[in-house]
C-alpha cells in the first residue's frame, strides 16, 4: 500500500515566491501524515488565471494586458532554478511531487507562458515536465501549445505515474498514449468540476484500469488580492466561491474512494494498492489484449516542437 495525497488548497494568488513557500510547507506537513505522492492543482503556481472566463475578448484589452503581464512576471523560469523550494522539500521529505504551474518559456522568445505540470522525484530532481497540449477556449489567449515530447509515464516509488491537465483528459488519444505506457496512477490536475467532470474521472479509471487522482482548483473570493484590478466587477461581493474544487480519488474500476472536496480547502489522503491496477485489467486492457493493432494504431510524435533550429 502507498499513501497518496491530493492537495486542494489555494495559492498565494499571482505571487510566485509566496506560493512556492506555501507549497513547500504543505509538502512537509503532508509527508508527516505518511504521503509518498503529493498532487497539487492545475496552474497552482502562481494560480489559475480565472479572469479569462470573465473578460471580454478584445473588449477589455488594457485590463487583459495588465493581468497577463503580472502572470508572466510570476510564472516559473526553470532555467533560473525557481522551483528550488519544491525540489528541496521533495528531497528532504522523500516524496514525489506533481504540481501544476505557469511556466515561462526560457528557450526562444521568453514571453510565452505554458500551462505545465511538473513531476519532482523523491531525490529532488525534475523528472518530467508536460505542457498542456490543447489550451481550452479562452485559455489559448494566455498559454502556448505544448507537444508530446514529455507525454510520458514515469516510474516513481508510488507507481507508474502520468499526467494530463484538465480538458486534455477529454482527448482519447492522449489518454491512450498514457495507457499504452502501463500507467498505474493517473494524475489529473484541473480547473473543471461538477458531476460531468467527476463522471469522466470515473470513466478513465474504468477504461484505463488505473488509479485516478483528480486535484481541482478551489478559489474563494478572499483569495483574490485586494490590489487585483477591477476586482469588484469581476468578482462581486455576493460571490463566495469562484471555483469549487471537487477533488477526488477513484479506484481502478471507477469507484470513488475519497472526495469530492466541494467548496472547501483541504486534502485527500488515501492508501492505494498498485496490484489492484493490474488485477482490474484482467477483463479489459484497452492497450493490451483488448486492443486491435491489426485495425487501429496510434502514432505519437515525441519530437520537441520549436519555431527555430540553429545548425
Amino acid at each position: 500500500m502507498t499513501m497518496v495525497a491530493v492537495i486542494q488548497e489555494s495559492p498565494v494568488y499571482l505571487d510566485k515566491d509566496k506560493t512556492l513557500a506555501k507549497a513547500a510547507k504543505l509538502v512537509h506537513e503532508t509527508s508527516l501524515k505518511g504521503a509518498k505522492l503529493i498532487l497539487f492543482p492545475e496552474a497552482f503556481i502562481p494560480g489559475y488565471p480565472a479572469w479569462i472566463w470573465r473578460l471580454r475578448p478584445g473588449g477589455d484589452w488594457g485590463l487583459c494586458e495588465d493581468l497577463h503581464s503580472r502572470l508572466l512576471k510570476n510564472s516559473v523560469d526553470l532555467s533560473a532554478d525557481e522551483l528550488r523550494p519544491l525540489l528541496d522539500a521533495a528531497k528532504k521529505t522523500q516524496t514525489t511531487i506533481v504540481c501544476g504551474l505557469n511556466e515561462r518559456d526560457d528557450k526562444t522568445s521568453r514571453s510565452t507562458i505554458y500551462n505545465a505540470v511538473v513531476t519532482i522525484s523523491h531525490e529532488g530532481e525534475i523528472i518530467n515536465l508536460h505542457r498542456k497540449l490543447m489550451p481550452t477556449n479562452p485559455e489559448r489567449m494566455t498559454w502556448g501549445f505544448g507537444d508530446a515530447s514529455r507525454l510520458k509515464v514515469i516510474d516513481t516509488p508510488a507507481g507508474k505515474t502520468g499526467s494530463l491537465i484538465c480538458w486534455e483528459n477529454y482527448m482519447p488519444l492522449a489518454r491512450y498514449a498514457l495507457y499504452s505506457q502501463g500507467i498505474e496512477v493517473y494524475l489529473a490536475p484541473t480547473y473543471d468540476s461538477g458531476e460531468s467532470w467527476i463522471s469522466s474521472m470515473r470513466h478513465i479509471a474504468k477504461e484505463g484500469g488505473c488509479w485516478v487522482l483528480c486535484c481541482g482548483v478551489a478559489i474563494h473570493r478572499d483569495d483574490i488580492p485586494t490590489d487585483f484590478p477591477d476586482r469588484s466587477r469581476l468578482y462581486p461581493d455576493d460571490e463566495e466561491w469562484i471555483n469549487p474544487g471537487d477533488s477526488i480519488v477513484v479506484a481502478p474500476g471507477g469507484e470513488i474512494v475519497a472526495g469530492p472536496l466541494h467548496q472547501e480547502k483541504g486534502m485527500l489522503l488515501f492508501d492505494i494498492d498498485l496490484d489492484k491496477a493490474a488485477r482490474s485489467k484482467r477483463a479489459l486492457d484497452v492497450a493490451g489484449h483488448y486492443a486491435r493493432p491489426d485495425i487501429f494504431t496510434l502514432h505519437v510524435d515525441t519530437k520537441p516542437q520549436t519555431p527555430v533550429e540553429f545548425d
